[in-house]
Order: C-alpha cells, then sequence, then structure tokens
C-alpha cells in the first residue's frame, strides 16, 4: 500500500517535472553555511535509462589541492535508496551540521578538516531513482534492482564525462559503504567492460574503496554470533551451545532444530537494545531503523528490515537529546527539505519529501546475492582495492568481510600490523595482499566513516597517493 501511495504522488508530480531542462549549476552558497562556499560546488541532473526516463541527482565537489591531476571518485551511498548527502555531509565531505539544537531555521553548517576532497575531485551520485533528489518519470523506470543500478551509473558516469571532458584523463575511482558494497564492485566491472568494448568516453578506472562493505549475506549472518561473543555481548555458555546447536551456521536455520531456534532468541534478547551501527553508543532514536534482523527470523535471507520509521523533518518534537549521534540525521531532513536549499541545490519543482533514506519505497530487486565474483574479476584486470571496517559495527561486522577476503586465496604481501595516526596513536589495523587489495580496520570505528572521520580521512589519504597505511 505504501508503495502504491507513493507511486500516486510521484505520477501527479510528472507534469511539473518533464518540462524542466537538465542542467548544471555551480552552487556558490548554501543555506545554513555563513558566506560564500570555499570549496567549488557543482549540481545538477543526468538523464539515464530507456528513453532517459530516469534523472539521478549529484554533488560534485572539486578537489582543493590540484582538481586537473587529482584522482576523481564517484561515491555512492547504501540502502538501497540512501541520500548522497549521507557521505556529502556526514561521512566524507567538505561540510557537517554543528549539531546545535534545532530552533526551527535552517540547521547550520561548518567546515571539516576531514573532508576526502582535499586530496581527490568527489562526485556524490543520488542512486537509484527515489534516492535523494533523483526521481524517473514512469513507474516502469522507477522499477530498479542491484544489476540495474550498475548499469544506470555507468551510463550516469559516461554522460556526466561528456559534459566534463576535462576530467577524463584523471586516474578514476568508485567508493561506497554499506549496501553499496554490492553495487561498487560491479560498477567497476561494468566500467571496465565498457572500455574494452569501446565505449566513449573510456573511463580511467583505476579501482575502488569500500567501507564496511554488505557483500555476501551468509558471510556476514554467520559472523554476527561469533562478534558479539567477542565483544562481549552474549556469554561463553551462550555462545558454545549456539556453536554446538546450530553447527556455527545461522543463515537458513532449520526452523525444526528448536535447540537452535531458542539459543537465538536468547541471542537476540541479549543484543535487541544495542545501536548496532556501533555497539558502544547509546541506542538513540533513528529517522530509519535498519534494525539487526533477528537471525532466526523468516526474513533473513532478504536482509528486510525490523521495522522503519521515516523522518521527513515535519515533526520537532519527535528529535532525540542533541547529544546523540543520530541527531545530525533529523536535522539532515530539516535543511533538505527547506526550499531555500532546494533552490539553492537546483532541485527540480515537483520533487516530494527527502528522506535521508527511502529503502522501502523503491520498487528494488536485490539480484546479486553474492558480490565476491565481481571482486575477483577486479582482482583479475589488477585494479586496486581499498576494504575498510569499523570495528564496532555490528551490521557488517569486520570478521565477515575478512572472511570472504582470505577466501579470495590471495597471498598476503604486507601481514597484519597496526597502522598509526601521527600522534603515534594506532588508528587501525591493517593487511596488504597480492591482488593489490588493502584490509583496514577502523578502531573504534562504526557502519560508516562518519563514525571515526579522522582516521578514515588520513586512511584514504595515503592510500590514494599509493601509500602504506
Amino acid at each position: 500500500m505504501r508503495k502504491l501511495h507513493f507511486l500516486v504522488l510521484f505520477l501527479l508530480s510528472i507534469p511539473s517535472i518533464y518540462h524542466l531542462v537538465d542542467a548544471s549549476l555551480h552552487v556558490r552558497y548554501l543555506p545554513g553555511f555563513d558566506g560564500p562556499l570555499p570549496f567549488q560546488l557543482e549540481t545538477g541532473y543526468v538523464s539515464v535509462g530507456e528513453s532517459e526516463d530516469v534523472e539521478l541527482f549529484y554533488y560534485f565537489v572539486k578537489s582543493e589541492s590540484n582538481p586537473e591531476k587529482d584522482p576523481l571518485m564517484i561515491w555512492l551511498t547504501g540502502g538501497p535508496g540512501c541520500s548522497s548527502i549521507c557521505g556529502f555531509l556526514f561521512a566524507n565531505g567538505p561540510l557537517v551540521f554543528k549539531g546545535d539544537e534545532y530552533n526551527g531555521t535552517v540547521p547550520p553548517l561548518e567546515l571539516t578538516s576531514f573532508s576526502w576532497t582535499k586530496v581527490a575531485n568527489i562526485l556524490y551520485l543520488e542512486s537509484p531513482a527515489g534516492s535523494g533528489y533523483s526521481y524517473a518519470r514512469t513507474p516502469r523506470a522507477f522499477e530498479t534492482s542491484d544489476t540495474k543500478q550498475i548499469h544506470q551509473i555507468d551510463l550516469f558516469l559516461r554522460n556526466w564525462f561528456m559534459d566534463h571532458p576535462e576530467f577524463i584523463s584523471n586516474p578514476f575511482y568508485v567508493g561506497g559503504d554499506s549496501y553499496s558494497g554490492k553495487i561498487v564492485p560491479g560498477v567497476v566491472q561494468q566500467i571496465s567492460l565498457g572500455n574494452e568494448k569501446g565505449l566513449t568516453p573510456l573511463i580511467n578506472i583505476q579501482g575502488y574503496v569500500l567501507g564496511n562493505p554488505t557483500s555476501d549475506k551468509k558471510f556476514e549472518i554467520d559472523h554476527k554470533v561469533s562478534f558479539a561473543h567477542r565483544m562481549g555481548l552474549i556469554s561463553d555458555e551462550l555462545f558454545e551451545s549456539l556453536e554446538r546447536s546450530c553447527g556455527g551456521k545461522f543463515f537458513n536455520v532449520d526452523p525444526s532444530n528448536a535447540k537452535c531456534s531458542n539459543d537465538l532468541q536468547d541471542y537476540d534478547q541479549c543484543i535487541s537494545e544495542i545501536y548496532i551501527e556501533q555497539i558502544l553508543l547509546p541506542n538513540c532514536k533513528v529517522d530509519y531503523v535498519l534494525g539487526d534482523i533477528p537471525l532466526n527470523s523468516p526474513n533473513i535471507r532478504s536482509g528486510s528490515r525490523r521495522e522503519l520509521k521515516e523522518f521527513s523533518g515535519n515533526d520537532s518534537s519527535s528529535l532525540p537529546p542533541p547529544s546523540c549521534f543520530t541527531y545530525k540525521y533529523f536535522l539532515s531532513a530539516f535543511w533538505a527539505n527547506d526550499e531555500n536549499v532546494r533552490r539553492a541545490l537546483g532541485v527540480k519543482k515537483g520533487i516530494g519529501k527527502w528522506s535521508r533514506c527511502n529503502t522501502e519505497n523503491i520498487p528494488y530487486t536485490y539480484d546479486i546475492n553474492n558480490a565476491i565474483p565481481y571482486h575477483v574479476n577486479n582482482s583479475r584486470k589488477g585494479f586496486r582495492s581499498l576494504i575498510y571496517s569499523g570495528d564496532h559495527d555490528m551490521m557488517v561486522p569486520f570478521s565477515s568481510t575478512e572472511a570472504w577476503i582470505k577466501s579470495l586465496n590471495y597471498s598476503i604481501l604486507d601481514d597484519w600490523r597496526p597502522w598509526m595516526m601521527s600522534t603515534n596513536q594506532v588508528a587501525g589495523y591493517t593487511r596488504t595482499y597480492a591482488n593489490k587489495m588493502t584490509f583496514a580496520t577502523i578502531k573504534g570505528g562504526g557502519h560508516t566513516a562518519e563514525y571515526n572521520p579522522d582516521q578514515c580521512s588520513l586512511m584514504f589519504k595515503r592510500w590514494i597517493d599509493g601509500k602504506p597505511l
């Protein structure tokens, strides 16, 4: 019913959108930020899909160092269906919300010290249609999937490069986090295949970056129990019983195994009040709940959410305390739905309410169950990759990511060691493999780079410069 309601609203908005011409906009001022922007920001729409009936919105931030020669990276937020504002204003962009208590005006912004745009050009894309300010003109075009999204992102890039030929020779990377672990390696492969077929413009693809990536649901589910045990969230006795009764396998558990089901209920009770994106933080209210799925849930294979709450910036009484990490998520809805903000960004008229993650309203087919074959193909073609994990993320445990990387069976070039901040503090641990893949943990980190942005920024800068962590 919710999807039908969304499609009705979507169809009613078409007349006010269709006649507008796509154009990029150089943004010099943003509501919430005092004075002109001290970096170069461009926004716009690019048409893709059958009859170009999908309009994908982007934010493009030029490197603050040497944009003509610095690497260019497209950044894809997960979900699927989450806005690229998650990257631009939370994880690795040049601005963040100040976090002041909301007073009914446009939430204020401030510059960051950790922006990845200090060393790279970053193209933040709202994909698929229905994410952020992106949209589709027809119900059929609105329907999408993992593989369709990969194809459309490749089309987006080749169209974007046609309008930005000055960046064609820059080293190009694909980046993303969370659910984009299913999309990013596929985009790298798609770009590579297109180049081999002679599609133009040729894209100078060099590699990819992934944070806490979903890759294979089986790996992630099977490692959650051991992660909870290693972090002291369940007892030794429960862990040992789970290992015995379930055989150490928690994906698609046989419902007739009563002992296993009972142990899983005890496990779920132990972790039910944990904020799984960073287990050390308070379990505050969020604008949407990805929610860890009970391990004995019938929906575990599809990865369906336990619950989902949307917040579109209408009710300030439902805000969590400003001390909560999630407070900025609510601020983003007030900011992104402000008419002056939309006007400044060049958002097309008729686009409905913005939500940080529009996951439940997008007709989406999950048709990539396992992203590991894409990593295998990309490794064979010699692409570099950086895979990093916040070590206190329970949504996609670092141990599950480490496990599928090991399953690739590449030899280790630089074995497990700490990598350091300039202050001689351990920032995390890392290992490098013969397929040019670097795995790194972020000590104290959560599900995305926003939890430890300074560490992640230093990690990215070293890696993109070709230096060891």
